[in-house]
Parts: structure tokens; sequence; C-alpha cells
């Protein structure tokens, strides 16, 4: 129990609710005071169990009334574009594996439900001291990147299947993840020229 509980406790002004009732400014100071003490922190969990951690830690907050102390739990993602023999596909992954970030108010409290919910292995911060991230960290986690992801890379051999270059087929020489494209060398007019295909338009060649 806090220092402030316990004095609380022995002060004789101390009222009930009946005879002090909570009016709604009150509520709603308190509650805009409990907001400015509230910081986004990182917690580490066991690889592949980041969704689990954030429904046991959103039950236990529910079951404890810390709605107002334990804000929001949140499972950063990224959206990704895959290409698998030629085929694009739009997956969601994780943009931190093994963590989970909880808008809180630390207090012994709230340390105690988090650091023990099912799968937590504890805060991000020296010595396991929680340390809250700053604006600048924050302020990238809400942007998804777009990112690229492909099943061949340099020294494959890949085959063109659609474009100009179609029916050609190459060693990946080059990749640039920027510009979605692959480099193979391609006969024209008797010499090997490298040219720059989209990841959309190869597939890989199984050897």
């Amino acid at each position: 129990m806090s220092e402030e509980m316990e004095k609380a406790l022995e002060s004789d002004e101390v009222l009930s609710e009946a005879e002090a009732p909570v009016t709604e400014g009150e509520t709603a100071a308190a509650e805009a005071k409990a907001n400015e003490n509230a910081h986004w922190y990182v917690v580490h969990t066991y690889s592949g169990y980041e969704n689990k951690v954030k429904d046991n830690l959103e039950s236990a907050i529910v079951n404890r009334h810390l709605e107002d102390q334990i804000f929001e739990v949140r499972v950063p993602l990224q959206d990704v574009v895959e290409v698998k023999n030629g085929v694009r596909k739009n997956v969601q992954r994780k943009l931190f594996p093994g963590y989970v970030l909880v808008n809180m108010d630390m207090n012994d409290e709230t340390w105690y439900v988090v650091r023990n919910t099912r799968g937590v292995t504890g805060f991000v911060g020296p010595g396991s001291k929680p340390v809250p991230l700053t604006d600048a960290e924050i302020k990238p986690l809400g942007i998804k990147t777009d990112t690229i992801s492909v099943d061949f890379g340099v020294g494959d051999e890949i085959a063109v299947i659609a474009g100009v270059w179609k029916d050609t087929a190459g060693v990946v020489q080059r990749m640039d993840f920027g510009k979605q494209t692959a480099t193979i060398n391609v006969d024209l007019f008797g010499r090997e020229t490298p040219v720059e295909i989209s990841f959309a338009e190869v597939r890989k060649i199984e050897s």
C-alpha cells in the first residue's frame, strides 16, 4: 500500500461516497490528470505470444478495473507485400516481434499486473526498470511501413513471367528493394546486358 493511501485511511477527513459525491467535473479532471501521467512502455514477450499477451492483459485490465490506469495495449503491425512465384500478396506482419506496447500510468499495481501477465518476460529498460518511450520514438509507431518480401535473392535464377522480357531467364545480379526490382543479364544483340525487372514480373526457378 502506498504512503498516500495510508495517510488517507488514517485521516478523519476521508468521506464516504455518500457524503462526498464525485461530480462530473471532478471525474473529468481526474481522468485528465491520469492521462498526463500515462506513457508508452515496451514489454518483452515470448516469441509468438504477442497477441496472446495483448488478450490476457486486456482481460486483466477489465477484471481489476484498471481502465483508468492502463489505457491501451498494442501489437504494432506493418503491411508487407510478398512476391512468391510471381504472385503479389499483401500481408500484415508484426513490426517488433517479441514486443508489445502498453500505454499506462506506471505504479506498483500496474507494473505488477503487466509484469505477471502470462507470456510477459519483462519491461524493456536498464536492469528491467521500465523506461517510457520518448515522443521521437513514439511518432513513427503509428505509421505503417510498406516493405516487400520475395523468395529469391542475388545468385538465384529467376524466370520472367510478364512484361517486355517475358519468357527470359537469368541469374539475379542485384536487388533494389526501394524500386522493387531485380537486375539480371539478358542477351541483347549478342551481348549480355543488365536489365531491371519488377519483382511482380518474375518467379524463382527451383533447382
